[in-house]
């Protein structure tokens, strides 16, 4: 029985039970004083909007943001450890929530991380810093190469790849109406595109998966028809391959059979209620050659809008190749999205998230110098996605050569996800990855869509913030001498002597 459901049956049965033993029992009364402040907390639990936890359990759900009051990062002790216990991340999924909620975000006391500990970066600040009205606080990125006809002007920060399905219909709704609100983009992941995608009118990237879904033949392969008449729709800005993804790169998504509803299987074309995991691989290509093909047929049936590649990088002779093929052929992407191999997913295989696939920030520096040395950089935007929480994250992106960046879990926190580790068992306890109507229902559309909006607000006003306090007056001035990280206790070095620049054409 389902908490919400047992809590209403359960309060009807003591309100009864009470009343009848009134008749009996005089100081039955004493019960219903008891009882009742209960009952009614209870029912205005399921009845408010803005806390889904206490929607999903009333009354129950109190004893948690008790113990957040006592210490508000107690939560975070139960979930997310490294190999010594020690929590994740626990300041940035503070500073998440509070920015979805748009309250305050300073913080008293000093760094919250040990400064002397090796791995610490830090961001060079100006004596001669500028005010931040004179950095562009909504800068735009055009996105589109000399073989785009329908350029997409996107923001600088967008939400990253999660699939109708992995996440439940709300969440999605959320998402995308928060897109909507701030001006940014939501990536559909390989799930397709749901209609739930669409309802708030976002701009969406459609991604297209190696299980080709909403654009597939019955045998699974890649269908032309289908793919132009889905991006087609006004909604669609950009259309993104993905050959591989940080969390499980080499392997293809997952998609538990709990989760696969009739409805998720009709708009992924598989049979409902079966694990669907899609192939490791593309079928639609197999070497560069192919690939550059397929770009271009995409390009071709999508009416001219950008099409990218998303990639965790891997044996890097097969990205240098495929420059080489961009070279011969002259055609390229119009973006390149590299995903760092600590990203996250709700499902994937322990030894393929901890030990396969290349960091972001060692892969997304390779990938810029790459393009750089061939000369091909000027036709391609680079996206970073792979743990973007926060200014100090975008900033250290763009030094490394990306031009906007992507995240997923910093936006699932923004509606409310809590890390409790469910995400594969579909009884997520906030609605957000889940296809229970029970637990999703807990999850209020409008008042985390507002939650989306005011992270990338507020997130974006913080990197303003950072970049004029180092007197940078726009983004793509940053470079990679502005960011130090600790080497040990006695060496520091500035990211462009960790990760050295290529010259322009070097590798011609």
């Amino acid at each position: 029985m389902k908490v919400r459901t047992g809590f209403i049956y359960l309060s009807i049965l003591t309100l009864f039970l009470t009343a009848a033993s009134y008749f009996y029992w005089k100081p039955g009364l004493w019960s219903l004083i008891i009882t009742g402040p209960i009952i009614f907390i209870g029912f205005y639990d399921l009845t408010q909007r803005r806390q889904t936890i206490l929607r999903n359990f009333p009354v129950l759900g109190h004893f948690r943001y008790l113990l957040e009051s006592i210490r508000p990062e107690i939560m975070q002790y139960f979930v997310e450890t490294d190999t010594q216990g020690r929590p994740i991340n626990r300041m940035f999924r503070s500073l998440i929530y509070q920015r979805a909620k748009d309250v305050t975000d300073t913080v008293p006391f000093g760094t919250q991380m040990d400064v002397y500990r090796s791995g610490y970066e830090w961001m060079d600040h100006s004596m001669y810093a500028i005010d931040e009205s004179q950095v562009n606080n909504k800068p735009r990125i055009s996105v589109g190469g000399k073989g785009c006809s329908q350029p997409y002007s996107a923001s600088l920060l967008n939400v990253s790849a999660m699939s109708y399905g992995s996440l439940s219909k709300n969440a999605v709704l959320a998402l995308n109406k928060g897109a909507k609100m701030g001006d940014f983009a939501q990536n559909t992941g390989e799930g397709s595109i749901s209609p739930f995608h669409l309802e708030p009118e976002g701009d969406l990237i459609w991604q297209i998966g190696t299980g080709y879904f909403g654009c597939r033949t019955k045998a699974g392969n890649f269908c032309p028809d289908t793919f132009a008449e889905k991006a087609s729709l006004d909604s669609v800005k950009m259309i993104e391959i993905k050959i591989s993804q940080g969390a499980k790169p080499g392997h293809g998504g997952i998609l538990p059979a709990a989760k696969n509803t009739p409805e998720i299987a009709a708009i992924r074309d598989v049979e409902p209620h079966t694990d669907v995991h899609s192939p490791p691989s593309h079928s639609a290509f197999s070497n560069p050659a192919e690939l550059i093909d397929f770009i271009s047929l995409l390009r071709e049936r999508a009416n001219g809008k950008p099409i990218g590649i998303k990639l965790c990088v891997g044996k890097k002779q097969e990205f240098i190749d495929i420059c080489k093929t961009m070279l011969k052929t002259g055609i390229t992407p119009d973006f390149i999205t590299v995903d760092g191999g600590e990203g996250g997913t709700g499902a994937a295989p322990v030894e393929f998230s901890n030990s396969l696939g290349m960091p972001l920030r060692d892969g997304l520096a390779f990938v810029h110098d790459t393009l750089v040395g061939f000369g091909l950089k000027d036709e391609i935007k680079l996206i970073a996605s792979g743990k973007i929480f926060t200014g100090f994250h975008i900033a250290r992106a763009l030094a490394l050569g990306a031009d906007m960046v992507s995240c997923a879990r910093a936006m699932m926190m923004a509606i409310g996800c809590i890390q409790a580790l469910e995400c594969n068992t579909n009884s997520c306890p906030v609605g957000v990855a889940t296809q229970d109507k029970t637990l999703m229902s807990g999850l209020d559309v409008n008042d985390k869509s507002v939650r989306v909006a005011n992270f990338h607000r507020k997130t974006l006003k913080s990197f303003t913030e950072l970049i004029a306090a180092a007197g940078v007056k726009s983004p793509e001035k940053l470079e990679r001498k502005h960011i130090n990280r600790r080497i040990g206790m006695n060496l520091i070095k500035k990211y462009d002597e960790i990760f050295p620049y290529t010259e322009k054409n070097a590798l011609l």
